[in-house]
């Protein structure tokens, strides 16, 4: 017999591979089940997005709310007012910008101060430029816990609800697209601090802050 003769190989038991092909294929749809009912967080993605890119790829990183929350910043800082009128932030979802009701409204008013126009132009000037063409604006109205009952505005939903209106249609009367744009009222009912002690006792700087109109600019 010959030394090169081959010898018979023993069979190789593949059976594990079915049991792993299903624990595969469970785990990808566990994971797309999270993915289907969880809440992206816009801005945490964006950070998280940019650490690797500039760790990993050693790219310069990319970070396009944040370039727009610090243009809109730089904006309102230029404007006399603009500062005390308006702050911005961001969320999980993009950045917001907070109209302060005492600057920009007249009490217990949906009509804007003619002060404000200026601020409101540079806003406007600002977002309707081409690369800002593809965020939306979801334009949302506040007040704080106490009841507003007068024959305009019966409640603390149409105050609110007309202050986010108006915000809107001055935007379009300054050139934005109405298209681009979402109005919700919500009158007391999305306060950013507490309006009051747990004894009810009011806090009139966290109501101040409960007064507003927010612009949420949204990629």
């Amino acid at each position: 017999m010959s030394l090169f003769d081959k010898r018979s190989e023993p069979e190789v038991d593949a059976s594990w591979m079915e049991t792993y092909g299903d624990m595969v294929t469970l785990l990808l749809c566990f994971f797309i089940m999270l993915a289907a009912i969880s809440k992206v967080d816009t801005v945490l993605y964006e950070k998280v997005q940019s650490g690797m890119t500039k760790d990993l790829g050693k790219q310069p990183p990319q970070r396009p709310i944040e370039t727009v929350r610090q243009e809109l910043t730089d904006v309102v800082s230029a404007v006399p007012g603009g500062e005390a009128a308006v702050d911005i932030g961001t969320d999980n979802r993009g950045v917001v910008l907070n109209l302060d009701m005492g600057a920009v409204f007249a009490p217990a008013s949906a009509d804007i101060k003619p002060a404000m126009m200026p601020l409101l132009k540079e806003l406007a000037g600002t977002l309707g430029q081409p690369r800002f063409q593809g965020y939306r604006l979801e334009i949302q109205g506040h007040t704080d816990n106490m009841p507003v009952r007068t024959a305009q505005f019966p409640s603390n939903f149409d105050l609110s609800a007309a202050r986010a209106l108006t915000i809107m249609r001055t935007l379009v009367g300054l050139g934005l697209s109405e298209q681009r744009m979402v109005v919700a009222a919500y009158g007391q009912y999305a306060p950013r601090v507490p309006n009051s002690l747990e004894d009810g006792t009011p806090l009139p700087a966290n109501q101040a802050l409960n007064r507003r109109v927010a612009i949420h600019v949204l990629p």
